[in-house]
């Protein structure tokens, strides 16, 4: 039955990602589209958004909904919510990934993973260089893949608040360093923001966020060596007995 129950999740996990690449072309695919449509293929470039017709006003809301449906697939996916929001984690990441991949395809950008790109536009547009959201969604994916796939042991409820103090702090200086250009400008209005062009990214205090960001995937992945240390050690016991 347990053998039965792991095939299942994996499975499970394997219609996630193939949801997830699929999603991953639309995205693709519209982005050209509008990409196309207002002559930004490539968006590091002078004035990178414009303002054309009611663009501005659907494009918000697309990207609020692109979230909610990789987060309902996890939801849908998951036995608890633990493992829902492993998949949902599943999802975002191999979407994010192949969006880039079927991008190169598509149009032949991004040039390198050096690029600069908008990585998103709420609450304010994010600039950062393509290997940044590329680098999180392998976390996102390994974590996620941990958290759907493998039980839990039990830990004491002190250390899992400290290491995911510790994630949100790095979630935060993240989303920082992608809008610190931004918010630099912000006093001087919208203009200022649509029309800002990042000159350099701090990578420094980003290894920093992704070291951060990481300490829940280093307790997971550490707590499976403990548990399978523990196994081996028991193993000739059993035999013994």
């Amino acid at each position: 039955m347990k053998t039965d129950a792991r095939k299942s999740d994996w499975d499970r996990w394997w219609l996630v990602v193939i949801y997830a690449i699929a999603m991953a072309w639309v995205e693709s695919a519209v982005v050209f589209y509008l990409r196309s449509m207002i002559d930004r293929i490539v968006p590091y470039q002078p004035n990178p958004l414009p303002l054309i017709g009611g663009f501005g006003a659907v494009e918000l809301p697309r990207e609020f909904a692109t979230l909610v449906m990789l987060f309902a697939v996890g939801a849908l996916a998951g036995r608890t919510w633990r493992a829902r929001f492993g998949y949902a984690l599943v999802a975002f990441g191999f979407w994010d990934i192949f969006y880039y991949v079927f991008l190169k395809i598509i149009c032949g950008w991004p040039h390198s993973l050096l690029d600069w790109d908008i990585l998103f536009l709420l609450p304010m547009p994010w600039w950062g260089p393509v290997l940044s959201p590329v680098l999180i969604s392998l976390m996102m994916i390994l974590w996620g893949t941990f958290a759907s796939q493998f039980e839990q042991p039990n830990t004491p409820a002190l250390s899992n608040w400290r290491v995911w103090m510790l994630n949100f702090s790095g979630v935060a200086l993240a989303l920082y360093v992608f809008m610190a250009d931004t918010l630099a400008v912000s006093q001087h209005g919208l203009d200022a923001i649509r029309n800002m062009l990042p000159e350099q990214f701090n990578w420094p205090l980003f290894g920093i966020a992704l070291v951060l960001m990481s300490m829940p995937l280093m307790q997971l992945a550490w707590q499976r060596w403990l548990l399978k240390q523990v196994l081996i050690a028991s193993k000739p016991n059993l035999e013994e007995n």
